[in-house]
């Protein structure tokens, strides 16, 4: 499993470590209008899944804003942003932010995306930062689960796997 740590505090990361190569877990999160979304929604799409703590602090603000504006040059790749955050909070941050790029989706109900994908931390009930391209067979082509939540993901290598990934 990952080490990470949050604040230079270790925390604990619940659920599975996602490999390269794996099949990515089936999920079921909730869209800012309440509907059920699940990773089988966005069957023969690659998909590039940027999990972050919450959508209200900067390097999450940050990290979102960036996949949005890179979205339209990665081609055919579905953006999804995963975070606990309440979708009404999601869909007032994406109108003052105006990002339309790319979906937001909320886990706050069940956690499903977070223990499915082992990135739910346990002592905050908070998904810890972490990158996932998803090809269109539904394979791990990248995984990054970033070992300090409070820092940056790997951007460029998340985009240069979404471009390969088919």
């Amino acid at each position: 499993m990952a080490n990470v740590t949050f604040n230079q505090d270790p925390v604990t990361l619940l659920g599975n470590e996602i490999l390269v190569g794996d099949q990515a877990p089936n999920f079921t999160v909730l869209s800012n209008d309440l509907k059920e979304v699940k990773l089988d929604d966005y069957k023969d799409k690659v998909k590039l899944i940027s999990v972050v703590p919450s959508i209200d602090t900067g390097v999450c603000s940050e990290q979102t804003q960036r996949f949005n504006k890179e979205a339209e040059d990665i081609g055919n790749v579905q953006v999804l942003t995963i975070s606990m955050d309440l979708p009404f909070a999601q869909a007032r941050w994406r109108e003052v932010n105006k990002v339309n790029e790319l979906e937001m989706l909320s886990d706050h109900r069940d956690a499903n995306f977070g223990e499915n994908y082992g990135v739910l931390i346990k002592e905050l009930r908070l998904l810890s930062r972490s990158i996932f391209v998803v090809d269109s067979a539904n394979t791990v082509t990248y995984a990054e689960y970033v070992s300090e939540v409070t820092n940056h993901p790997d951007y460029d290598k998340a985009l240069e796997e979404a471009k390969k990934a088919k």
